[in-house]
């Protein structure tokens, strides 16, 4: 029996030791460092980012009132949402005449490619900045010994720079006709029943874009980390290096040159 319980016992104290050893070998440390901190805000962001966007949700509507005393007025919900493709949102749409009761109808737009876009770069940053954290952190000299990882970074971080650039200024456009095609205006200037005599419309609540336009904030906000994390990835790489030993061999040339100048004349 003591044989089986100690055997458990090393079995259940295995995976803490590994876990300890793993808390032990990060350097918390660094985070305090600009290129620690920046990638600790990149990753945060990016949770923002792709969060507000992919679970935004969103409601319009219009009333439809006919002038038949048959018909009742009529109460119009759209319920829309994240991945925008408003073509593809149904709604009934009343009709005022006596033989028929509704219409099938469609919102217009389809606004998924930059939504999706925002979305995919947003999910593909938080797992590469989760990664760089980790082996900045926990391979630190691997980080700084191996010189193709800073050059890797820094291409990396470059590419998302443009990337989060093009991502946030497509959304905000894209938002933005999103918010023309939910518009109760645009609900009911599509019903054809709203143009005739025969019924009046009017618009309902202008549906919440809070959450989407916070989406586009955090995304041009990313853009900036991204941005200025450049410049700390660059003084690690062998460029920063060569140009720093390039400045200091021309200041050291001219340096030479007036001594040796001096030494000359003294002789004479």
């Amino acid at each position: 029996m003591s044989s089986t319980e100690s055997t458990g016992r090393t079995a259940d104290k295995s995976p803490r030791q590994q876990v300890d050893r793993l808390l032990v070998g990060l350097r918390w440390r660094r985070l305090e460092e600009p290129l620690g901190f920046i990638k600790v805000l990149q990753w945060l962001f990016a949770i923002f980012a792709f969060g507000a966007c992919g679970s935004y949700s969103g409601e319009t509507g219009a009333m439809v009132r006919c002038n038949n005393e048959a018909k009742d007025v009529s109460s119009i919900i759209v319920a829309f949402g994240y991945p925008f493709r408003l073509h593809r949102i149904q709604y009934e749409m009343p009709l005022c005449d006596e033989e028929s009761t509704s219409k099938t109808m469609h919102l217009m737009g389809d606004f998924s490619a930059p939504a999706e876009f925002f979305v995919t770069l947003g999910i593909f940053s938080f797992f590469y900045t989760m990664a760089a954290l980790v082996l900045y952190l926990r391979f630190h000299n691997l980080y700084t010994e191996n010189k193709r990882f800073p050059l890797v970074d820094f291409c990396v971080t470059v590419s998302f720079t443009f990337f989060w650039l093009v991502a946030a200024a497509a959304w905000g456009k894209g938002l933005t006709d999103v918010k023309g095609a939910t518009r109760p205006s645009s609900l009911t200037a599509a019903m054809s029943v709203c143009h005739g005599e025969e019924a009046v419309c009017s618009g309902g609540a202008t549906p919440s874009m809070g959450l989407a336009n916070i989406s586009v904030l955090f995304g041009f906000i990313n853009f900036f980390l991204w941005a200025g994390n450049c410049w700390f990835v660059f003084k690690e790489t062998p460029w920063h290096g060569q140009g720093q030993g390039q400045g200091q061999d021309q200041a050291q040339g001219p340096s030479q040159e007036s001594a040796a100048e001096q030494g000359a004349v003294e002789k004479q």
